[in-house]
C-alpha cells in the first residue's frame, strides 16, 4: 500500500491527500508519525572553503571511531570517523592491483565496511552479517579487476546503515587505469571530489538522526547540505575546465545538479566507469549511492564571478522529493589561466553485455499498515538473513527488472557484486539518461517505473540487493542473492 492508498483508507479523503505528511501526523494523535523538515538552508554567503579528503593508497588502515569535528561554525561535536574528521580519506588506487586495508572497529556499536561499487568476493564485500565487534580487526585484501571509476565505501549493518552512514562514515574509492589516463583528463588541482549529503543538525551542530515511520517510509532528509563534510561551502577556481568526481552520499535525497547561470556542463563518467563519449547536459539527477564523473567549464567567466552548484526542483519522485531548490557550493572565479584540454569527441568504449539467459522481475512495494517495521517490501518480503532469496549460476547473465509501476516513492536500487547495464526504463520518465549510459551498480526507479538491468555474475558467494534509500534498506527492502 502506498501513501495516498493508506490516506485514503482511512478516510481522510482528497484534502488530505493534498495536505500530505503534516494532516496525516496531527490526525494520527499519538502516534510518531513523522516530524515537518524545513527547507533545506541555502542562502546567505558561503563562508567555509571546502575541505578536500586525503587521498591515500590501497595499503592503508581504516579506523572506525568517533572524534570531534566541526560542522557548523566554532561548534565542535562529536562525530564518526574513518580518520580524523567526518568522512573517510579518498583511496586512489589502479587496476589490476591487489587492495590490502587493515581496518579497525573502535566504535562502541558493530559495524563492518561494504566496497559499493567494486566487484569483489563475497567475504570482503560487507555483507551485513559480516559484524565486525566493537574493539574488533579485519584484513580487506582483493584485487581490483575492473575499469576505472568511482566507488566508494560505508558501512552496510541491517538497521545501522542509515545511522553509521549519516553520523560520519563514508568516503570515495576511486580506480585508475592507463586507458583513463591516456584521456588526459584534468587531473591533481582540477580534480575535485564532491560527496554531497544532508544532515540535520541539532542547535549545538551535532547531527540528529531519530527517523519517525514517516521518515522511515519516505527516507530521512535534514536541512542543511554539506559537500566533502563542509557547511555552505566555496571553491576558488581558474578560468579552465574541472573534473568533478561527484557522489551522492546522502540517506534518502535525490539531487538535480545544476549549474546557476543555466550553462551547460559535460557528463563523461557514471558509477563505475568512463563513458563511450562526452554528454552535454543542463542537469542531471543523482540519488542515493550514485555517482558521476563531470566536467564543468569556467573558461568564459570573468575574474570574481561566481556561480553555484544547484540542486533543481523536480516533481516524478514521489510525495517527498523536490520541492526544493537550493544552493549546493558556490565556485569563485579567482584566477585567470590558460588550459591546453580539449573536450574529446570519444571517451573509452562500453561493451554492451548480450545474452541473458534468465529474467526475473521484483516488485518493489511499500505498506503503512505495517508499523513495526518492514514497512518496504521486494516481491512481498522483508530481509531475512538466514533466507537465500534468489540462487544465480555463477557466469549467468540476467536480466533484472525492478518494477515500481505501483509506488508513488523513489527507490534507488543498488546491487552487490556485480556491475550492470542499463537496458530500459518503462513509465515514468521513459528515458535511459546520459549518466546511465555507462557501468552501473545503482540506478534510480522512480513512481510508476519498471528499469530493466542486465548483468554477468563473476563473483561466487553470497549477496544482498537492496534499495540504497538507507532507511527502506534498514526497514528489510532488501533480499539476499547466492551466486554458485
Amino acid at each position: 500500500m502506498n501513501r495516498n492508498e493508506f490516506l485514503k483508507n482511512f478516510g481522510f479523503g482528497t484534502v488530505a491527500l493534498i495536505a500530505g505528511e503534516s494532516l496525516l501526523s496531527s490526525c494520527m494523535g499519538g502516534m510518531d508519525m513523522g516530524e515537518s523538515v524545513a527547507p533545506i538552508v541555502s542562502d546567505g554567503e558561503f563562508i567555509n572553503a571546502l575541505r578536500i579528503p586525503e587521498t591515500i593508497s590501497g595499503t592503508s588502515t581504516l579506523i572506525a571511531q568517533s572524534v570531534q569535528d566541526e560542522l557548523l561554525t566554532g561548534k565542535r561535536v562529536g562525530v564518526q570517523s574513518y580518520r580524523n574528521g567526518i568522512l573517510g580519506p579518498t583511496f586512489r588506487v589502479q587496476k589490476g592491483s591487489i587492495v590490502n586495508i587493515a581496518f579497525q572497529n573502535k566504535m562502541a556499536e558493530h559495524s563492518n565496511v561494504h566496497w559499493h561499487g567494486l566487484v569483489v568476493p563475497a567475504n570482503m564485500d560487507g555483507h551485513p552479517e559480516r559484524m565486525i565487534m566493537p574493539n574488533e580487526s579485519f584484513n580487506f585484501q582483493f584485487p581490483i579487476n575492473q575499469q576505472a571509476g568511482i566507488s566508494w565505501y560505508h558501512p552496510h549493518i541491517h538497521k545501522l546503515t542509515g545511522k553509521q552512514v549519516m553520523q560520519g562514515l563514508a568516503g570515495l574509492f576511486i580506480v585508475e587505469s592507463p586507458e583513463e589516463k591516456a584521456l588526459n583528463l584534468p587531473s591533481g588541482n582540477y580534480e575535485i571530489p564532491l560527496i554531497i549529503q544532508d544532515k540535520r543538525l541539532n542547535t549545538d551542530g551535532s547531527i540528529k538522526y531519530n527517523p519517525t515511520m514517516m521518515e522511515v517510509m519516505s527516507g530521512y532528509m535534514g536541512e542543511t547540505v554539506l559537500v566533502n563534510g563542509t557547511t555552505k561551502p566555496y571553491l576558488n577556481v581558474a578560468t579552465r575546465f574541472y573534473r568533478f568526481r561527484v557522489l551522492n552520499g546522502s540517506s534518502a535525497r535525490i539531487y538535480n545538479l545544476a549549474m546557476s547561470n543555466k550553462t551547460d556542463f559535460y557528463v563523461i563518467g557514471s558509477d563505475g566507469g568512463i563513458l563511450p563519449q562526452p554528454e552535454k547536459v543542463k542537469n542531471l539527477m543523482l540519488s542515493s549511492g550514485e555517482r558521476t564523473d563531470i566536467l564543468i567549464d569556467f573558461s568564459t567567466m570573468k575574474i570574481g564571478e561566481q556561480v553555484y552548484l544547484t540542486s533543481e526542483t523536480f516533481s516524478t519522485m514521489g510525495t517527498s522529493q523536490g520541492a526544493d531548490s537550493f544552493k549546493i557550493i558556490d565556485f569563485i572565479v579567482k584566477n585567470q589561466e590558460s588550459d591546453t584540454f580539449k573536450m574529446p569527441t570519444s571517451l573509452i568504449p562500453v561493451a554492451k553485455i548480450t545474452g541473458s539467459t534468465k529474467t526475473r522481475t521484483f516488485a518493489l512495494t511499500g505498506d503503512m499498515m505495517n508499523m513495526n517495521g518492514g514497512m518496504h517490501k521486494i516481491n512481498g518480503k522483508v530481509y531475512d538473513g538466514n533466507r537465500i532469496d534468489e540462487t544465480v549460476s555463477l557466469g549467468a547473465t540476467e536480466t533484472w527488472e525492478f518494477d515500481n509501476s505501483t509506488g508513488d516513492e523513489a527507490h534507488p536500487m543498488h546491487i552487490h557484486g556485480v556491475e550492470f547495464q542499463v537496458v530500459s526504463r518503462s513509465g515514468g520518465r521513459n528515458v535511459i539518461f546520459p549518466q546511465e549510459k555507462g557501468w552501473k551498480d545503482t540506478v534510480l526507479v522512480a513512481p510508476k517505473e519498471k528499469v530493466q538491468v542486465i548483468m554477468k555474475f563473476r563473483q561466487q558467494g553470497k549477496f544482498v540487493f537492496h534499495c540504497h534509500n538507507l532507511e527502506h534498506g534498514d526497514d528489510g527492502m532488501m533480499l539476499n542473492f547466492e551466486v554458485k
